[in-house]
């Protein structure tokens, strides 16, 4: 593992939320042995995800998703990153509708058709961690949540898309944040992506806007990035809740994020956490 160092470290401005895990050592350049295994870890969350969203049904609570993914999760010889992550309960962060991230899944959160469900969860296998979220409907929604969906998944992608060796971590904030004005929403500017492998979070901060506040690293192959904006229809603003985690819009109206870990390549990128590729020989 090559570590490119004497880089600041920046985390967004959150309250009482946990900050990324400081390294000590820079960002961290994986290398092919460690890319090898981070596909794995990848793969597992990739693979949970695919089977969430197939299986969700109204009815169902938030909780047996939780029970769900943590069961498939140590089948597949892993251990769930987010369980125990600075006191965060579960297996996955599951958001409903307005709420924007780290929802702790309930019993007594019931999913209901026409809802829009956000899990986002982590895989740790053989010491590194996997990380990705998806946002999808529970059976007939309107035209326009339609829309916020479309238009929050390929801002993820306009972002991936400027992901390779040599540009730097602004083209893919100003990607993202072009593409969503575009279409009339805000982006949520106080949660941003991070680095990940051994830890969950690392560095470098991937944000989602053009800003000062965080350093414009250059890319180089072998980063491994979570990027992950989360879109809104109303206001950018967020609120936390009394239960210190889960964080919901101000305006209480819809909140869509995807996440995909993403290799920088020399010539591009590789999405790890494809779930097109799940169950592909």
């Amino acid at each position: 593992m090559k570590i490119l160092k004497n880089l600041l470290f920046a985390k967004p401005k959150t309250k009482g939320l946990p900050p990324m895990e400081k390294t000590g050592k820079g960002i961290q350049i994986k290398s092919e042995a460690e890319i090898a295994i981070m596909r794995q870890s990848a793969k597992i969350v990739a693979t949970v995800l695919k089977e969430i969203q197939e299986i969700t049904q109204a009815g169902m609570t938030t909780a047996d998703l939780d029970k769900y993914a943590e069961k498939r999760i140590r089948e597949m010889g892993a251990t769930p990153s987010f369980k125990g992550y600075h006191g965060f309960p579960a297996s996955i962060c599951a958001c409903l509708n307005e709420e924007v991230v780290h929802g702790i899944p309930s019993p007594k959160k019931v999913i209901r058709m026409g809802d829009i469900l956000k899990i986002d969860t982590g895989a740790f296998y053989n010491g590194f961690h996997g990380d990705s979220c998806i946002t999808f409907p529970v059976g007939k929604v309107k035209r326009s949540t339609r829309k916020l969906l479309k238009v929050a998944e390929t801002a993820m992608y306009k972002g991936i898309e400027q992901v390779k060796a040599g540009n730097y971590l602004m083209d893919i904030a100003g990607a993202v944040q072009d593409y969503v004005e575009s279409h009339g929403y805000t982006v949520v500017e106080n949660f941003v992506g991070h680095g990940v492998g051994r830890k969950l979070h690392e560095e470098p901060s991937v944000f989602n806007v053009r800003t000062r506040d965080l350093p414009n690293v250059q890319l180089q192959a072998g980063m491994t990035l979570a990027i992950e904006p989360i879109i809104n229809v109303g206001s950018k603003h967020t609120r936390l809740m009394g239960d210190r985690w889960t964080v919901v819009t101000r305006d209480n109206q819809l909140s869509a994020q995807f996440e995909h870990t993403v290799l920088v390549t020399e010539t591009g990128y590789e999405i790890l956490t494809d779930r097109t590729l799940v169950g592909v020989v």
